[in-house]
């Protein structure tokens, strides 16, 4: 029996192909690019899963694909990118899935940020404008600053400004006219606080906080991740808070299945949502799951794709509120300081003399284009680390992170 995964995150691979091994199933991935893997495939078994090459943008060559596999019982669709037409084609071959629909609403952050005003779950509400600086009076006066300017349907922190005068307001509209949207522009208010997510697993509509991952963002204008850490030691009454905060978001989002990966500013006033992802967090956050829970939590996202009860849950339901039984972790994304193509990195053979049992995680290979610096998709690589506190293994991570320099040679240069 076949489960398969529409393209996934780029690291995980290695946990889910364990998961569904685990179920009694074969995980089979469907990708247009495997090179997005070459690291979890580089550590895997030659046989661990099967990989087929289909153009995933296009939903006709993969149903074709999904249909030659033998006794398909599950899609797995850990992405963004990738959930609507994985929403789409399970419900095309009969099988366990979220509501499409309900997908749609949750790609769409202009939606979502006005449905939680509506229901007095989010003090700002969001303005959909056209990406011309004409747009400008109508934010001004709609919105008012600081504002936050993104793309509905974007990724990996692309086409976001923060806004915080009228100057900076026009530049980012200029630029936002230049650029292509998955989704459409929009404007909300620009809420001020450190950045978290929650990390939940929901069933039939009950959400259980798996804890509260850091989130360190890089110094305004750029929006790009820098670093994080998981689980957050907060107080009780704050984590009490979010958890129930959360329950009724993702509740009135219609989001009642599976995991979810929250983005939060913890305001003055409570915590004010970024953005709902109906995932398991990006980059490293799987892995700081499996670790601090010490489980594989991929086996919870191999149930929910199979229809059935996640056991997770009753393992958490029968130890909570027992501590966390694996270790915090910390890691630190690793950016080039100018663009041009990647010739390897400096540092490297040095992590192990740093505390924490440092790992590094490549996102990018030598000869590859890196440009984009404000954003995620310039991160070259990630090091993660280990201590008895989130606020400790991200000390060790910073400290290992720093002693790594990626290696680029400039445009027009040899």
């Amino acid at each position: 029996m076949t489960i398969a995964a529409l393209e996934a995150l780029t690291f995980g691979l290695g946990r889910l192909a364990e998961a569904a091994e685990n179920a009694g199933h074969r995980l089979c991935l469907l990708t247009g690019d495997r090179s997005v893997y070459r690291h979890e495939l580089a550590r895997l078994d030659r046989g661990a899963l099967d990989v087929v090459d289909v153009d995933t943008t296009d939903e006709s060559a993969c149903a074709d694909a999904l249909a030659s596999l033998p006794d398909l019982r599950g899609i797995v669709n850990s992405t963004d990118t990738w959930s609507i037409p994985g929403a789409d084609l399970a419900a095309k071959f009969g099988l366990p899935g979220p509501d499409p629909a309900a997908v749609r609403l949750l790609r769409d952050k202009s939606r979502v940020r006005s449905l939680l005003h509506t229901h007095g779950l989010s003090r700002g509400r969001a303005l959909t404008v056209p990406a011309d600086p004409s747009a400008a009076a109508e934010i001004l006066r709609e919105i008012g600053l600081p504002t936050v300017l993104k793309d509905s349907a974007g990724t990996s922190s692309r086409n976001v400004w923060l806004v915080r005068d009228e100057g900076q307001l026009h530049t980012a509209l200029s630029q936002a006219a230049q650029r292509p949207f998955t989704g459409q522009l929009f404007a909300e208010p620009l809420f001020c606080g450190p950045v978290y997510s929650a990390e939940t697993l929901s069933w039939n509509g009950d959400a259980k906080l798996l804890g509260v991952l850091s989130r360190q963002m890089s110094p305004e204008p750029s929006v790009r991740e820098e670093a994080a850490a998981f689980p957050v030691a907060l107080p009780h009454a704050e984590l009490d808070l979010i958890q129930h905060w959360v329950g009724r978001v993702l509740k009135t989002a219609g989001h009642d299945t599976g995991f979810a990966h929250v983005e939060f500013v913890l305001t003055t006033e409570g915590p004010e949502l970024v953005e709902i992802n109906r995932r398991i967090g990006g980059a490293l956050v799987g892995e700081a799951l499996c670790r601090s829970l010490g489980t594989n939590v991929y086996d919870a996202m191999v149930d929910t794709a199979l229809g059935r009860h996640p056991a997770l849950l009753d393992t958490l339901a029968a130890t909570d509120p027992a501590p966390v039984p694996g270790p915090a972790t910390g890691f630190v994304l690793v950016y080039p300081d100018r663009p041009g193509t990647l010739t390897g990195w400096t540092g490297l053979d040095g992590l192990p003399a740093f505390p924490g049992s440092p790992e590094w995680y490549p996102t990018a290979a030598p000869g590859q284009r890196v440009e984009h610096l404000g954003d995620q998709r310039s991160c070259t690589g990630i090091v993660l680390a280990e201590a008895a506190t989130a606020e400790l293994a991200l000390h060790r991570a910073l400290s290992a992170a720093g002693s790594i320099r990626p290696a680029v040679t400039a445009d027009g240069q040899g």
